[in-house]
């Protein structure tokens, strides 16, 4: 891909989106919606498609993908959607030529993607579409996969929608082809906090930048008092942990045990190393590079050093480095390797919990709480207001709804453009 061909692949997109505009909002809705009930269905050729491919282009293992997909994409319905628009924008027939508030996409919207999770890319795509925008995506690198597919049941549901969405692969180190891809007229792209800090440089006024950077997610729970439900317990974290081998925002680095007595958080986390055991045999992790090994490796070294020098530090983990689990004596931000690495943390009380959260508010994107009773609301109000734009049950992390607002912003909003018109005889 060179630059000269990402500003063909623009200014035939600017046609497109001409001839797109004409539609209306709700008739584009349909379409997506269509295309979102085929992502949904473990039927339809797209999802079997990318079920059986995914693995190859990202290293996650088959079963774990799967098991991804059914827990993400349950709830992403098309009637969902329709609501999302509507909640965002308001009503869909304010669209109307002849309403006095004026809704529409950008001329040309690129679209930047980054990790290796398939659904922020499935919606960062049909976003701008929502409000007839048309997109220029460029794929990333871990995977190269999700967005063609989705391109391509696009153009199966409407080919004129189609004709709307084009892909385009190049590094991330070729700034020729990033600036020829950023002269769009709205720029979405995620990242790495340094990596949205270049686009930032490279973009010239008056193009919208949306952005999203580093994000990471926790769990804070009071640990049961009974084996059975401290053991259910820890099963659902599992699942926030294991599933995407806990590389997306919404997995958690860290289990906050709050409890007066240090050693509640130690029997919970010998439960979560069992249900994380289990977790590996049903969905086993994917592969990992020879640096992500090592710094597993290192931290579980780390840790052990310090259990030794008399500290009340434990670890539980895996032969090899499929799972691990280490019990902290302190709040203290360590690193997170990822990979199904998680930290458990024991602190007295909410209010000491606010202290150790405090750190990674900055970052924070969700936060899974249980065990809290009447305290439970307030808690998550506050952890609201330190940055957290989703607050959920340990369990559902890994499934967020639709409409979340991702970053504490609406999906559709920052794209579209808003006009009141008074002027109206």
């Amino acid at each position: 891909m060179t630059p000269d061909e990402i500003a063909e692949n623009l200014a035939r997109l600017r046609d497109a989106g001409a001839r797109l505009k004409r539609r209306p909002i709700g008739e584009v809705l349909d379409v997506l919606g269509t295309v979102l009930e085929r992502w949904r269905d473990p039927d339809s050729i797209w999802r079997r498609d990318l079920e059986e491919r995914l693995p190859a282009a990202t290293g996650f293992t088959a079963p774990m993908v799967g098991e991804g997909l059914r827990r993400a994409l349950g709830d992403w319905t098309s009637d969902a959607l329709r609501e999302l628009a509507i909640r965002e924008l308001g009503p869909i027939d304010r669209t109307d030529p002849a309403s006095d508030r004026q809704i529409s996409g950008f001329d040309t919207t690129a679209v930047l993607l980054a990790g290796s999770i398939p659904m922020p890319s499935l919606l960062a795509l049909i976003a701008p579409l929502a409000l007839r925008s048309p997109v220029l995506a460029k794929a990333a690198s871990r995977d190269p996969l999700t967005p063609h597919l989705v391109a391509q049941s696009i153009a199966e549901a409407d080919a004129e929608l189609g004709r709307c969405i084009r892909v385009v692969d190049f590094a991330a180190a070729n700034e020729d082809c990033t600036r020829a891809l950023l002269e769009a007229d709205c720029i979405c792209a995620t990242g790495s906090d340094a990596t949205i800090a270049t686009l930032q440089s490279l973009t010239r006024p008056p193009r919208r930048l949306v952005v999203d950077g580093h994000r990471l997610s926790i769990a804070a729970v009071v640990p049961p008092a009974s084996a059975e439900r401290r053991s259910e317990l820890a099963e659902r974290l599992a699942i926030d942990i294991a599933l995407w081998d806990q590389l997306g925002c919404l997995s958690p680095i860290a289990v906050f045990a709050v409890d007066p007595e240090p050693a509640h958080a130690a029997a919970l986390a010998e439960a979560i190393a069992v249900a994380l055991a289990n977790a590996e045999a049903n969905w086993p992790r994917g592969s990992i590079d020879a640096s992500a090994a090592h710094e597993i490796a290192q931290q579980r070294a780390e840790a052990e050093l310090r259990r030794a020098a008399g500290r009340a530090v434990a670890i539980h983990a895996s032969d090899a480095t499929a799972w691990t689990v280490i019990v902290e004596d302190g709040p203290a931000p360590r690193p997170a390797p990822l990979h199904r690495f998680i930290r458990v943390v024991p602190v007295p009380d909410p209010g000491r919990l606010l202290e150790a959260i405090q750190p990674l508010a900055a970052h924070l994107a969700a936060v899974a709480i249980e065990g809290f009773g009447e305290g439970t609301a307030g808690l998550a109000r506050t952890l609201a207001s330190l940055g957290a734009s989703r607050v959920c049950a340990p369990g559902s992390l890994q499934s967020p709804p639709l409409d979340w607002r991702h970053a504490g912003r609406g999906v559709l909003a920052p794209l579209a453009r808003f006009s009141d018109i008074e002027a109206i005889a």
